[in-house]
């Protein structure tokens, strides 16, 4: 288990429980049995305390929580017949976009998201979720594609932002960014998204400028990172806590402010202990998402989207 700071006190009391039943392991003589339950119920109360009372900076720690599922993960376990398609036509494949056609609920679909990667070679290879400019374009790429075959569009964005680096920036980033947020916005499908972890930026607005946006109880949305936000502002990155308070990122604040239409409830602990119950979750609130979309034809579902990102904030303003 990979323990947040905020959870060190927790640390320490599962890693007794667990010196506990080594020691019963290796002597059949003591029973340790009585103890470690005794710590056992001890550390669940913690853990309830601490998750009923994360603060905004805290939630950010929680989505990029290394052991939290990714885009690869859902994909395997929600999406059948899952083809990926790879490059944009013009430069390269980038692999932390990953996408392509696939069923779910036995309906055709394409599925689109962002794949930071689970171990230091595959975070490499995915250049930790951080898309290229030939990412957003491919995204582009498999947008026309299912807008041509009528196929609904799935989006799970999960990405501290667009990589930053001087290729990039001479591809046209900032260009792939927009064009890729406006596919979004005149497709004639339904196009429905999640932020299963982090949602950075522009970065992850190119993907979840979508009818339904829903998002995992503690991920967070934003339009720059609380240490990016705390550099501009104070000077000062260490102001990082401040800074996620005042950004309002997490998916409450976004629920309240109409941006996030659905919050999924994750587990006591996070989606990164609970990894089987959280993906049906989220398999459940797209099914639910695509339903509500249902019937309507292209230019009902073009307006929507445009009634949607008109009225953000609107709700949060007048409170």
């Amino acid at each position: 288990m990979n323990y947040l700071e905020f959870e060190k006190p927790l640390a320490e009391i599962e890693g007794k429980a667990e010196e506990l039943r080594a020691m019963g392991r290796s002597n059949e003589a003591m029973d340790v049995g009585p103890e470690a339950l005794a710590l056992d119920r001890k550390a669940a109360t913690l853990l309830t305390d601490i998750y009923a009372k994360l603060t905004p900076w805290q939630k950010c720690q929680v989505a990029r929580h290394p052991d939290r599922p990714h885009c690869k993960d859902y994909i395997e376990q929600l999406f059948t017949d899952y083809t990926p398609l790879a490059g944009d036509r013009n430069f390269a494949d980038d692999h932390a976009v990953m996408g392509g056609m696939a069923r779910f609920h036995d309906r055709p679909v394409m599925v689109i998201g962002h794949e930071k990667g689970h171990d230091t070679n595959s975070r490499i290879e995915r250049n930790f979720g951080m898309a290229r400019p030939e990412g957003y374009r491919k995204a582009i790429r498999l947008m026309d594609l299912a807008d041509r075959f009528n196929l609904p569009v799935v989006t799970l964005v999960d990405t501290p932002g667009a990589f930053p680096g001087k290729g990039a920036e001479e591809r046209g980033q900032s260009e792939a960014i927009a064009r890729s947020t406006q596919k979004c916005l005149t497709i004639g499908v339904p196009l429905v998204s999640v932020i299963i972890g982090e949602g950075g930026s522009g970065g992850a607005v190119a993907f979840a400028t979508a009818n339904r946006l829903a998002m995992l109880e503690h991920s967070i949305y934003s339009v720059i990172s609380p240490e990016g936000c705390a550099s501009i502002l104070w000077k000062d990155a260490e102001k990082m806590r401040e800074a996620a308070e005042a950004l309002r990122l997490t998916a409450q604040d976004l629920r309240e402010l109409g941006v996030a239409d659905q919050v999924i409830a994750e587990p006591v602990g996070g989606a990164h202990r609970h990894r089987d119950t959280v993906i049906p979750a989220v398999g459940e609130a797209i099914a639910q998402m695509l339903v509500e979309l249902a019937g309507l034809d292209r230019a009902a579902l073009i307006s929507d989207r445009r009634r949607k990102y008109l009225a953000i904030g609107s709700k949060g303003l007048a409170a």
